[in-house]
């Protein structure tokens, strides 16, 4: 891999594109991450939110500053904090965890696999560098580079042409795990989830919560154990939907209640076999996950009543009291 000196003097940025133009700029606009002045490096940390991967969609210039950006990593003046310079991203941190945030986010958008244009190719082509340059900070002091390396790491890896590397990290995160806080154990759950890996050792957790979370990972569908803490949580799933809700999780692509509602769904056939949880969410304040509760009750469509099933009957009175009125 080039180093961010190489990367900054070689690359031609004159002729590749950021969001609001050519990337001429970027070199001037991106060296005061290192510059230890927290109001300079925090208005190129919002170069790299708002131009070079903005809302997620990536340009020639992406891979190239995702480059730059792993190489600086190592860099000690990474260590200092920094307030972001975003509205919707005050939160003062490390910059080292700010850009391996930002490479988690790199990694994320380029494995949609229904784009395959060049500037996303490029950025799938610099992952096993990436992910090099990620691992070390696994271990770092600071609990937000930490975590933001796992959220990296855990994005990086799911590329096929890393695969291979999947099970030596798991072995290493399940030896972490075993001596962290709940929130934590979470976050390796739903990693090895992410990777295709059954958490099983979270599965057993002493921790409710962190069953709960490990209960959703496709890889134990099978499970039995995994549907009985399933539908555990969604007895109340306004408190499950709560558990963590501060704190940047990995991996999930709805808050969690919908993703109980939709792992309990996935592993079940009929709506008798959910109706427990149905009224459950359809009781609660939130109602999350109602709507493919409401499919799965009334799905093909019922026009009279004298077509409902005793299910279907005492569900559609949960939501005429909790719903309709």
């Amino acid at each position: 891999m080039l180093s961010p000196v190489e990367v900054l003097a070689m690359t031609p940025w004159a002729r590749l594109e950021h969001a609001y133009g050519d990337a001429a700029d970027l070199p001037d606009r991106l060296t005061p991450l290192l510059s230890e002045d927290s109001e300079a490096v925090a208005r190129a940390l919002a170069v790299l939110d708002a131009a070079v991967l903005h809302q997620g969609t990536i340009y020639s210039s992406t891979a190239p500053v995702a480059v730059f950006v792993a190489g600086i990593l190592a860099d000690p003046r990474t260590a200092v904090s920094c307030e972001g310079a975003l509205p919707w991203d005050p939160r003062v941190r490390p910059v080292r965890a700010a850009l391996l945030e930002w490479l988690a986010v790199v990694a994320d958008s380029a494995a949609f696999e229904e784009y395959d244009d060049r500037d996303t190719l490029a950025c799938r082509a610099v992952r096993a560098d990436l992910v090099d340059a990620v691992l070390p900070f696994l271990d770092d002091p600071a609990d937000p580079v930490r975590v933001a390396a796992l959220a990296a790491a855990g994005h990086l890896l799911r590329a096929p042409e890393l695969a291979t590397r999947r099970t030596e990290l798991a072995d290493r995160l399940r030896s972490w795990a075993a001596n962290t806080p709940p929130v934590d154990r979470v976050r390796v759950a739903l990693t090895l989830s992410c990777w295709g890996i059954a958490p099983h050792e979270a599965l057993t957790d002493p921790d409710p919560v962190v069953r709960a979370y490990a209960a959703i990972s496709p890889a134990l569908d099978t499970d039995p154990r995994a549907l009985d803490e399933v539908r555990t949580a969604l007895r109340d799933p306004e408190s499950a939907d709560a558990w963590f809700a501060d704190e940047p999780l990995p991996h999930l692509d709805h808050r969690f209640g919908a993703c109980l509602v939709e792992a309990l769904l996935r592993r079940t056939a009929t709506f008798e076999e959910v109706e427990e949880e149905a009224a459950a969410v359809a009781r609660s304040t939130e109602k999350i996950g109602l709507t493919p509760m409401l499919e799965r009750a009334f799905t093909p469509p019922v026009f009279t009543d004298d077509q409902l099933t005793p299910a279907q009957r005492r569900f559609r009175d949960v939501l005429d009291k909790h719903v309709l009125s």
